[in-house]
């Protein structure tokens, strides 16, 4: 019912980027953000979270537009990357398991969510009356101003019957033929190998994300620098962070990422549709989680990431366990690609970052 007011208030807090994943109340409003802002339609929420953070970092101002029910996907990702870093983050939650709430599963988790904000220290504002909607935009200007995160609870009753504004669809036609018949020999090149390797082909106006736990500490050793990222929690963030960065750049921005992290991942899918031209994500497929001791998981012979990228869309993949190999493509790469690197399960003894995460956001934003 009033999803042009809402609208506008984003527009006046000069809003650029919208990251969505609708919810039945609020269809009206997120058909209207595709129509008038840029917008980034995810899968999972807390993917949203890392996505929001690499934009901001590249200097946008992005909101995120969820269902209230994702909150709790989001919470871990909020406390260790938005909150660790102490970055701005504003969500509009449209807020279920309130009034009259119909349906029985929304109720438990959604009538508790301000407690649960309160608990961690987020701000939040529930919005249930037209008068409340101009306080949107202060909110939004709070968050960037002072670098807090904030949630707007939206009732159902503000949304009213939201009516869609999309009636039509394009045709959906598409041919997928993907034949993948690949056989690897064991790798001989451990984390610490490839990451040297990558970050010697790594120009200097291009960005690096780290993933968390040992890899951070690799990249650190091998080659530190004021545009490197370096994570220090938020499992599964790293790719969704380089993707916010590469949609807010024209600068090249390459992803370290790990088999564990993109196992747990619901980003492949969104990598493919937005498809920056301006981001590698490489993957040192280890086949174990390998910051917490180097424990198998469904990579080491079971599931082939490379192969995942491809049946996802991804045009430019590579796969190698080969340092030539590798040093070959870093130097060929270009588009959005996906590069797949076998190693061994190896951890170096490459010492404990000492920076913290605000010298790491404070030293990184003062190098673009």
């Amino acid at each position: 019912m009033f999803e042009n007011e809402m609208a506008e208030q984003l527009e006046k807090a000069d809003v650029d980027m919208v990251i969505s994943l609708p919810c039945d109340k609020n269809k009206g409003f997120t058909d209207l953000v595709h129509e008038r802002f840029p917008v980034v339609d995810i899968t999972r929420e807390e993917d949203g979270v890392g996505i929001c953070a690499g934009a901001y970092l590249m200097g946008k101002r992005p909101v995120i537009s969820i269902q209230s029910s994702g909150i709790g996907n989001m919470m871990n990702a909020i406390m260790s990357l938005t909150a660790c870093y102490r970055l701005p983050m504003v969500i509009l939650a449209s807020w279920r398991g309130v009034d009259g709430e119909r349906i029985e599963a929304q109720i438990p988790f959604n009538s508790r969510i301000p407690g649960l904000l309160d608990c961690y220290g987020i701000g939040c504002t529930d919005l249930a009356d037209p008068g409340d909607i101009p306080k949107v935009s202060g909110i939004i200007d709070r968050a960037f101003s002072e670098g807090s995160i904030e949630v707007v609870l939206i009732h159902p009753k503000l949304w009213g019957e939201s009516r869609r504004t999309i009636t039509e669809y394009p045709p959906r036609r598409r041919h997928v033929k993907v034949a993948i018949d690949d056989e690897s020999e064991p790798p001989t090149m451990t984390r610490l190998d490839a990451i040297e390797r990558i970050m010697a082909a790594v120009g200097e106006d291009d960005i690096v994300v780290s993933n968390i736990g040992v890899p951070s500490k690799e990249v650190h050793a091998a080659r530190d620098r004021p545009l490197n990222f370096y994570m220090l929690g938020s499992y599964t963030q790293a790719t969704p962070i380089g993707l916010g960065m590469a949609l807010s750049t024209d600068r090249r921005v390459f992803v370290i990422d790990g088999d564990g992290s993109l196992l747990g991942s619901s980003i492949f899918p969104v990598l493919s549709a937005m498809d920056p031209d301006n981001l590698t994500v490489i993957c040192l497929d280890n086949g174990t989680f390998g910051s917490t001791g180097n424990q198998i998981n469904q990579a080491y012979l079971d599931v082939d990431l490379g192969a995942v990228a491809v049946a996802y869309g991804i045009d430019n993949v590579y796969s190698t366990g080969d340092p030539e190999a590798l040093d070959g493509i870093l130097r060929e790469v270009e588009g959005m690609s996906f590069v797949h690197v076998l190693i061994v399960p190896k951890n170096s003894d490459s010492p404990n970052l000492t920076l913290t995460a605000a010298e790491i956001r404070d030293r990184f934003m003062g190098a673009l």
